[in-house]
C-alpha cells in the first residue's frame, strides 16, 4: 500500500534534474514520432520499409542496400542509405517522396502519446514557445497536429525533413532553425526526444535534453547514449508544470 508521504511527494523528487530542465525552458523543441505520437501505430513501419525495398528492386537497384539494410524495419534508415550512395539524385528525390506519401497515409491511424496533447496545451497556455524538430516530413507533422487541434500551439515552427537529407538528425540543422526563428538562446530551450540521434543533435546545438522513452529498452538506449534525465511517461512532466504553476500562481 502506498503511504500518504509517497502519494504527496513532489514529482521532481522522483525524477532528479527534471525540474531544472522543465521550469527553465522558454521554448520546447519536440521530436515528432515518439514524444508526440506513434506515427506507425496502425500502419506498420516494417511494412513500409519492405515496400520501399520492393520498389528499389523493381528499379533494379536493390543492390544499393546492404543485406542488413534490405530487412531493416525503419524506412528512415533506408532513406539515409540511398541518400549516401546516390546523393542529390532523382532516385533519392523519388524515394523521399514515396516515404512522405507513406507517412501521410499513416497519420490516419497514428496513436497520440499518452499525456502529450495535455502537455503541449499546458506549455502553450503558460506562454512557452513550441516547435517540432523532426526527421519526418513537415506536411506529415502539420496534418497530424491539425487533426488533434494542436497546430496553433506550434505554427509556424515545424522543422522537418528537407531535400538536403544529410541535414537530418543527428545533425542539429532543424534545431538550429527553430532556435533562430524563435530567437531563444540554446540554454533556455529544451528538446524532448526519444532516440540517441535526438540527444546528439541537442548536444551539438547546445540545447538541454529530456529523454522520453516509451519503454525500458528505449530508456536503456538513451541512458547508454548519455542522457541524464529520462522519463518513461510524459505524466510527471505535466504534473511538474501543474505543481510549479500552483506554487508560483502562474
Amino acid at each position: 500500500m502506498t503511504s500518504d508521504t509517497e502519494q504527496t511527494e513532489p514529482v521532481a523528487g522522483r525524477h532528479p534534474g527534471l525540474r531544472e530542465l522543465v521550469v527553465g525552458a522558454r521554448v520546447v523543441l519536440w521530436d515528432f514520432d515518439g514524444p508526440i505520437c506513434r506515427l506507425f501505430a496502425g500502419y506498420s513501419a516494417d511494412r513500409v520499409a519492405g515496400e520501399l525495398v520492393d520498389w528499389l528492386e523493381g528499379q533494379g537497384l536493390k543492390g544499393l542496400l546492404t543485406r542488413e539494410e534490405q530487412v531493416h524495419p525503419d524506412p528512415h534508415v533506408l532513406l539515409g542509405a540511398v541518400n549516401r550512395r546516390r546523393h542529390r539524385s532523382d532516385l533519392v528525390a523519388d524515394f523521399e517522396e514515396r516515404l512522405t506519401r507513406e507517412e501521410l497515409r499513416a497519420v490516419a491511424t497514428a496513436w497520440p502519446t499518452a499525456y502529450a496533447d495535455a502537455l503541449i496545451r499546458t506549455w502553450s497556455a503558460l506562454g512557452v514557445g513550441l516547435a517540432v524538430t523532426t526527421n519526418n516530413a513537415p506536411r506529415v507533422v502539420g496534418e497530424y497536429l491539425a487533426g488533434r487541434h494542436l497546430l496553433d500551439c506550434f505554427a509556424p515552427h515545424i522543422y522537418g525533413r528537407t531535400r538536403d537529407l544529410h541535414l537530418l538528425k543527428p545533425d542539429p540543422y532543424c534545431l538550429n532553425r527553430a532556435l533562430s526563428a524563435t530567437g531563444v538562446a540554446p540554454d533556455r530551450a529544451l528538446m524532448v526526444g526519444d532516440s540517441p540521434s535526438d540527444l546528439t543533435a541537442a548536444r551539438r546545438a547546445g540545447v538541454p535534453f529530456l529523454g522520453y522513452a516509451g519503454g525500458e529498452q528505449k530508456a536503456k538506449a538513451l541512458r547508454q547514449a548519455g542522457a541524464d534525465t529520462v522519463v518513461e511517461s510524459l505524466e510527471p512532466v505535466l504534473k511538474l508544470l501543474w505543481e510549479n504553476a500552483a506554487h508560483t500562481g502562474a
